[in-house]
C-alpha cells in the first residue's frame, strides 16, 4: 500500500510533522481506496493544488476550493492566524502546522 509516511511521526495539533497528513487521514488510510490515497498523495506533494501558499509560495490544496463541503484543515486544532492578511488564500499544510496552537 502506498503511503506518504516518512517515519518522522509527531502529532502537532492534529497534523503529522513528518508527512503532514491529519491524524484522521492517517487513521483512515488503510480504509480508503487506492484512488483516494493517490489523490491525497498528490495533494501532499503539491502535484494537485488549488492555489499557491501565500507564506512560502509552494502549491497548496484547499478541499473546499476543490468542491468539497469541508477541508482537511477543519480537523486540526485551531491555529493563531491573527498575523495573516484577511482574504489571502489558506496556507499549505507545512506553513499552517508551524503556526502556534490557540
Amino acid at each position: 500500500m502506498k503511503t506518504p509516511c516518512v517515519a518522522a511521526c509527531k502529532n502537532e495539533g492534529g497534523i503529522c510533522s513528518g508527512c503532514y497528513r491529519t491524524i484522521d487521514e492517517i487513521v483512515q488510510w488503510q480504509h480508503v481506496t487506492e484512488q483516494e490515497r493517490d489523490l491525497a498523495m498528490k495533494a501532499l506533494s503539491g502535484e494537485l493544488s488549488s492555489h499557491v501558499c501565500p507564506q512560502c509560495g509552494e502549491n497548496a490544496q484547499c478541499d473546499i476550493s476543490a468542491g468539497n463541503e469541508t477541508c482537511w484543515c477543519f480537523k486540526l486544532e485551531k491555529r493563531d492566524t491573527s498575523d495573516l492578511k484577511k482574504g489571502d488564500p489558506c496556507l499549505c499544510r507545512k506553513c499552517l502546522s508551524r503556526l502556534p496552537i490557540q
